[in-house]
């Protein structure tokens, strides 16, 4: 029988955010370069990435007003 891997939403991998994400990961690793948060040892915190997004999409909402 295959072993699951649980999630860690604290420290998860690009590839693991955009699955769950169901984005390409193209997409987050542009996020990252643009300055989204990342642990220091490369991993991802999902809900600080959602919080990023969150403002990220707030600010431009502001810019088109």
């Amino acid at each position: 029988m295959a072993e699951t891997k649980t999630l860690n939403p604290m420290a998860m991998t690009a590839d693991e955010v955009a699955r769950a994400l169901g984005v390409p990961r193209e997409w987050l690793e542009e996020d990252m370069e643009a300055g989204a948060p990342r642990n220091a040892d490369g991993t991802v915190n999902i809900l600080h990435y959602a919080a990023w997004l969150n403002v990220k999409l707030q600010e431009d909402e502001g810019a088109e007003a």
